[in-house]
């Protein structure tokens, strides 16, 4: 079966990008498609062709998949590929898709549907053998019932929403006393969240690392994984900075662990990416399955530079029926990487920080790579994820890769709008993140509360040129859209335009 001829990316931003450059170097026509919001976004001028799909908020764009599916037809694509987040797990529109003639780049929807659901998963796993959070067995529906399963295994535990994810829905209990206010309010989020009440409970694991196995699946089942990430720098449940492989992981502990996740993906007979998220008891060494993630990860660059092998075009190679291009043999780690998430918002209050950004340089050098849709002129929109950027450095050891990420970082101009730049500055520069002492708690316990004098920026001189640079482009023009540098890009828009 040969590839496809032409894949619409039902995604914006840097995913976006990353996706129609591994269509180009496959010789796939690619499409994209934009919000009112996304009209000047990189992803539009960079595809193929490009289709307007609704008004800035997601429910009426990105996440309409009726008009996307419309959209699907008018370009006449054959594939889709849904990035990460929007409907990247939506079995709706995986479904309608396949009614369409149209290949859902990803996995089957049995494959979603069964580890959509936190009770099931959990189920599926311990029938596969892979190690689970003690606790109960299903659906806890009474406080009555959730203090009685408290104190069979003991405080703290943790609520849990079924249908949850993202942090929603999930309440850590200390004392008894706290249960059924935690209980009602997890049972409450459930059903407004995700229009279901159901919790369940387990052990809460103290200051736990948060490790992930990356899997792949394909149609003629088989299936291997490519090694582990962590992702235990995280705020609100939201991942800040991720490594591969993780300092705290044993050699002997890494590969039992990435045996556990080849059960996990053959118990459902897995197809394309997935990752298998795991609660890491840094004391014990133990591992217990927390959830799968059905999908590419936004952290997949890191597995690909330490392993060399490029998941985008194998979800491609998966999705037209070909088999896995690698063999578990075939993986191998080699160096150490790290990527920063970089986002649009202020360091010390973590709230978005949209506006139009006035100067844009990312880092250049060796062993380096930046995913990234930022450009000058370009007006990051507040309705969407507020990162914009990921940079990845890759050294022969951990202590390398921090010293390129942290001199990637200093050269990385953004004016303009706030970012997040200087916190990942001050975290790489950290005791428990140098020595990989940290855990999942390592945010809150030393970042929550903020001295503003703490991110005050050093004058690099890069800084100072970029600030003179702006200041000369804003004297020539109070719209930094009016400049020269971006009037090209305006033309295309106008072009694009014409084609939606």
């Amino acid at each position: 079966m040969a590839l496809f001829k032409k894949i619409l990316i039902a995604n914006r931003g840097e995913i976006a990008i990353r996706i129609t450059r591994a269509c180009r170097e496959l010789g796939i026509g690619s499409v994209a498609v934009f919000s009112d919001a996304d009209r000047d976004s990189l992803h539009v001028f960079l595809a193929d062709e490009a289709y307007h799909i609704g008004p800035s908020p997601s429910r009426e764009s990105y996440l309409n998949y009726n008009k996307i599916i419309e959209v699907c037809k008018k370009a006449g694509v054959d594939a889709v590929h849904p990035g990460y987040g929007f409907l990247s797990e939506n079995t709706t529109f995986a479904k309608a898709l396949e009614e369409a003639g149209i290949t859902f780049i990803g996995p089957t929807v049995a494959n979603i549907e069964a580890m959509g659901d936190k009770l099931s998963a959990k189920s599926l796993m311990k029938k596969a053998g892979v190690p689970t959070v003690p606790g109960s067995d299903g659906g806890v529906d009474s406080v009555e019932a959730a203090q009685k399963i408290a104190e069979q295994i003991g405080l703290p535990i943790i609520i849990k929403a079924s249908a949850g994810g993202g942090g929603k829905g999930m309440r850590v209990v200390r004392q008894m006393d706290e249960l059924e206010s935690a209980f009602r309010a997890c049972r409450s989020e459930g059903q407004n969240y995700f229009a279901d009440p159901t919790v369940y409970i387990e052990k809460f694991i103290n200051d736990p690392k948060h490790i992930e196995i990356q899997v792949f699946g394909d149609k003629h089942n088989n299936h291997v994984h490519l090694f582990e990430r962590e992702c235990s720098v995280q705020r609100r449940h939201q991942k800040i900075i991720e490594e591969c492989p993780s300092p705290s992981v044993p050699h002997e502990v890494r590969l039992r662990m990435g045996e556990a996740a080849v059960r996990a993906a053959k118990q459902i007979n897995y197809v394309g990416a997935g990752t298998i998220e795991f609660i890491f008891d840094n004391t014990t060494k133990e591992f217990y399955f927390m959830e799968m993630n059905t999908r590419l990860q936004v952290e997949h660059p890191i597995t690909e530079i330490v392993t060399g092998f490029d998941l985008v075009k194998e979800q491609i190679y998966v999705a037209a029926n070909k088999p896995l291009s690698f063999k578990q043999e075939d993986i191998k780690q080699k160096g150490h990487a790290i990527e920063a998430r970089i986002c649009a918002e202020d360091p010390i209050t973590y709230k978005p920080h949209p506006g139009v950004i006035r100067a844009c340089r990312h880092p250049q050098g060796p062993f380096m790579r930046v995913d990234s849709y930022a450009y000058p002129g370009y007006e990051v929109p507040i309705f969407y994820d507020p990162m914009i950027a990921k940079v990845i450095t890759w050294g022969e050891t951990r202590e390398e890769a921090i010293d390129r990420m942290q001199r990637a970082l200093s050269e990385f101009v953004l004016t303009g709008i706030k970012t997040n730049i200087v916190l990942h500055k001050t975290i790489l520069d950290h005791a428990k993140f140098r020595d990989g002492s940290y855990t999942t708690q390592f945010i809150e316990k030393n970042f929550e509360v903020i001295e503003p004098n703490l991110f005050k920026e050093v004058e690099d001189p890069v800084f100072l040129i970029a600030a003179a640079i702006t200041a000369y482009n804003d004297r020539k023009s109070k719209d930094v859209r009016q400049l020269n540098l971006t009037s090209n890009w305006k033309r295309v828009s106008r072009k694009l335009q014409l084609r939606t």
